[in-house]
């Protein structure tokens, strides 16, 4: 299986692209010669990574009857200071809302995830340092 984005450079220093039929723009921001039109691009890392491992915990939560009332998953990341300016450290939070949750199934799910399924977390911890918390609401 072999994945392609197209992205096209449009006015400055933005560019877009058409993902899986979703209009998707990436800028700078005004302060670095940008006209915000989108996100950053790294910025987007964080994202693909919350979304990669948030959908697969839902998934697996599913299996185990298990569903909460409300769930985040908050990636807080640390940028180096010299260039190339990368991420060198990520926490991942999986925030969890609801009354009598299991969390035992809670943690089961997100190990899963970090440790079998979830492909976006599998190259950045290659990478760098990933760290993860469950947190839970009620």
């Amino acid at each position: 299986m072999k994945h392609v984005v197209d992205l096209a450079w449009t006015d400055n220093v933005a560019f877009e692209t058409d993902m899986d039929g979703h209009k998707v723009v990436i800028d700078a921001g005004i302060d670095s010669g940008g006209s915000d039109l989108g996100p950053r691009p790294k910025k987007l890392m964080l994202t693909a990574l919350a979304g990669c491992t948030g959908i697969d915990v839902i998934m697996i939560l599913k299996k185990m009857k298990v569903e909460p009332e409300a769930f985040n998953v908050i990636v807080e990341a640390e940028v180096t200071d010299e260039h190339p300016k990368h991420y060198h450290k990520m926490k991942v939070i999986y925030q969890f809302k609801g009354k009598g949750l299991p969390l035992e199934k809670l943690e089961k799910a997100v190990k899963l995830s970090e440790d079998k399924y979830c492909g976006v977390t599998a190259v950045y911890k290659k990478a760098m340092n990933v760290e993860s918390e469950v947190r839970v609401v009620e």
